[in-house]
C-alpha cells in the first residue's frame, strides 16, 4: 500500500477513537434500553424521537456553524460572527421552544397519537433546545482549535447520560427493594420519562460546560447576519435533504403503518435491528473523518492524486464488505447485542449493512463536486435520494413493514453511488479500479450466500460458526494475496516486516 494510503489507513484509526468513541458508547446504551424497556413499542418511540431530534437539530442550526466557521476566517472581527451567530441561534430556538409548548397536545397527536404522550414531546423538545444552544459554542471551540475541551465535554455528555441511565435502571429498583417507601416513586414502567429525563440532564450539564464560550461581548451585526444566511441556506437544505434520507423511514412509520396499534412495535423492532448495522456507519464515519482532509490537501490535477483517490475507495470498499461478512458471519453471537423478541428482524441487517456501504462509496466518490465547486450536484443528488426513499416508504411501508424501509435504503443509497460515479467521471474523471471493486462484490455476495445457505441447511450453532469462518478467512486470504501484503497493514505491518 502506497504511503499515502497508510496515513489515511492510521488518520481513519485515530479519528474514529476520537470522534466515533462517543457514538459508539451511546450506541452501547440504545442496545441496553431495549434490555431494560419492558416493551417493543417503547423502543419504537425512541426510535421515533431521536430521528426527529436528528431533523430538527439540522433545521434549528440552519447551516449556521458552517457559516460561522466561513466568516470567523474571512471577517477582521471572529468574536462579533461569533456573537451574531449565537444570537441567531438562540432567538430562533427560543421561538421554536414557545411554540412547542403552546401546542405540545396537538403536537403530540400528530406525531404518534396514543403512544407519544405531551409530556414526552416537551422533554425531547428541551433536550433539543439546550443541544442547539451549545452548537456555535462547540464550533468557536473547533475554530480556536482545542480539540481537546471539545472531545471532553462530549465526551463527558455520553458518560453523564450513561451513568444518569444506569441510575434509573439499575441502581434505583435495586434500592427501591432495599428501601421501598423512599423509592415508591419508581415505576419501571415509565422508562421513557427516565431515558429522557436522563438525556436532558445531560444535554444541560454539557451546555454548562462550554459556557465559558459565551464570555464575549456580544453585539448584533444584521448586515453580517444577512450574508451568513445567504451562505449557509444551501448547506440547509443540502443538510435538511442528507438527513431525512437516514432518518425519514422511522419519522413516517407511524403515519403510514395501517395497523395503528402494532406500529410502534414494529418500529421498535426495525430500529434495534438496525442498530447493529450501525458498526457499518461508524467504519463510514471514522473514513470519512480522515478522507475528506486528505482530498482537499493534495493537488486536484495531479494523475498521482488521481490515483490515491482510486485506491481510498478500493480499499474504503474492500473492508467495508469484509465488515458485512463479519456481521452476517457472526450474527448467530451479535444478534444477543438485542433481546431475542427483536430477532424476528435481523432479515433487515444484511439489507441496511449493503445500504450503508453503498452510502459510503457514494461519499467517497463525491469528491468531484468538491474538488470542482459544483457542490449543488451534491444537493440534487440528496434530494433524489430523498424521493426515492419517501416514495418506497410511502408505496411498500403498508404491505412490508419495516422491511420496506431497509430496502428503500438500499436502493436510494445505490441510485445515488452510481449517478455520482457516472457524473464524476464527466466533470473529474479517476481511474477508478472498477474491475477489483466488482470482484470482490461478487466474491463477497457468494460467500454471503454461502454463509446463508448455513443458517438454512446447518442446525448446530458452533458448526455454523466453523463453517462461516471459513468463508471470511477466504475473503481475508484473496485480499491479502490479491490487494495487501501483512508487512503495509497500518499499525501491524511492523510486526510482519523480514
Amino acid at each position: 500500500m502506497a504511503g499515502g494510503m497508510r496515513t489515511l489507513a492510521k488518520e481513519t484509526f485515530f479519528y474514529g477513537m476520537g470522534s466515533v468513541l462517543p457514538k459508539l458508547l451511546s450506541w452501547f446504551l440504545s442496545l441496553y434500553w431495549a434490555f431494560a424497556l419492558p416493551k417493543i413499542s417503547d423502543i419504537g418511540v425512541l426510535t421515533n424521537f431521536y430521528a426527529w431530534v436528528a431533523l430538527l437539530q439540522v433545521i434549528l442550526t440552519y447551516g449556521m456553524e458552517t457559516g460561522f466557521f466561513r466568516y470567523a476566517n474571512k471577517e477582521p472581527n471572529p468574536a462579533r460572527v461569533f456573537s451574531t451567530t449565537f444570537i441567531s441561534i438562540a432567538s430562533t430556538t427560543l421561538l421554536f421552544f414557545i411554540a412547542a409548548m403552546l401546542f405540545l397536545k396537538p403536537l403530540a397527536l400528530a406525531l404518534g397519537g396514543v403512544e407519544m404522550k405531551p409530556h414526552y414531546l416537551a422533554l425531547l423538545v428541551m433536550i433539543l433546545c439546550f443541544d442547539v444552544l451549545g452548537a456555535i459554542p462547540f464550533a468557536n471551540l473547533r475554530f480556536k482549535k482545542r480539540p481537546v475541551r471539545f472531545a471532553l465535554i462530549k465526551m463527558a455528555n455520553v458518560v453523564l447520560t450513561i451513568l444518569f441511565n444506569l441510575f434509573f435502571f439499575l441502581a434505583c429498583p435495586w434500592l427501591q427493594t432495599k428501601y421501598p417507601g423512599s423509592f415508591a416513586w419508581f415505576d419501571i414502567s415509565r422508562g421513557v420519562d427516565y431515558i429522557l429525563i436522563s438525556n436532558l440532564a445531560a444535554s444541560v450539564i454539557q451546555l454548562l460546560m462550554v459556557s465559558p464560550e459565551l464570555r464575549v461581548r456580544f453585539t448584533f451585526d444584521k448586515v453580517l447576519l444577512r450574508k451568513i444566511l445567504k451562505y449557509s441556506f444551501p448547506i440547509l437544505i443540502l443538510g435538511i435533504a442528507g438527513i431525512l434520507n437516514q432518518t425519514v423511514d422511522k419519522i413516517v412509520f407511524p403515519w403510514i403503518y395501517p395497523d395503528k396499534a402494532n406500529a410502534f412495535t414494529e418500529l421498535g423492532i426495525y430500529g434495534q435491528n438496525f442498530k447493529i448495522a450501525i458498526i457499518m456507519v461508524m467504519f463510514t464515519q471514522a473514513f470519512r473523518y480522515a478522507f475528506e482532509p486528505f482530498i482537499f490537501a493534495r493537488n486536484r490535477d495531479a494523475a498521482d492524486d488521481r490515483q490515491s483517490f482510486s485506491d481510498a475507495t478500493k480499499y474504503f470498499i474492500i473492508f467495508g464488505l469484509l465488515i458485512f461478512l463479519l456481521t452476517v458471519g457472526y450474527i448467530d453471537l451479535i444478534k444477543y447485542l438485542i433481546p431475542v423478541k427483536y430477532h424476528v428482524g435481523l432479515k433487515v441487517v444484511p439489507i441496511v449493512l449493503l445500504g450503508e456501504l453503498f452510502f459510503g462509496v457514494y461519499f467517497n466518490l463525491s469528491l468531484w463536486y468538491k474538488l470542482t465547486d459544483k457542490t449543488k450536484w451534491g444537493a440534487y443528488m440528496s434530494i433524489f435520494g430523498f424521493i426515492i426513499t419517501i416514495a418506497i416508504n410511502i408505496l411498500f411501508i403498508p404491505h412490508f413493514s419495516y422491511m420496506a424501509c431497509a430496502w428503500a435504503s438500499f436502493i436510494a443509497n445505490l441510485s445515488m453511488m452510481l449517478i455520482s460515479y457516472y457524473l464524476g467521471q464527466k466533470n473529474y474523471p479517476i481511474p477508478y479500479n472498477l474491475k477489483s471493486a466488482g470482484f470482490f462484490f461478487l466474491l463477497s455476495m457468494i460467500l454471503f450466500a454461502g454463509i446463508t445457505l448455513t443458517y438454512m441447511h446447518v442446525g448446530n450453532i458452533w458448526l455454523r460458526l466453523g463453517i462461516n469462518s471459513l468463508f471470511i478467512a477466504t475473503y481475508l486470504f484473496i485480499v491479502l494475496k490479491k490487494e495487501l501484503s501483512l508487512h503495509s497493514l497500518p499499525l501491524i505491518g511492523k510486526y510482519f516486516k523480514n
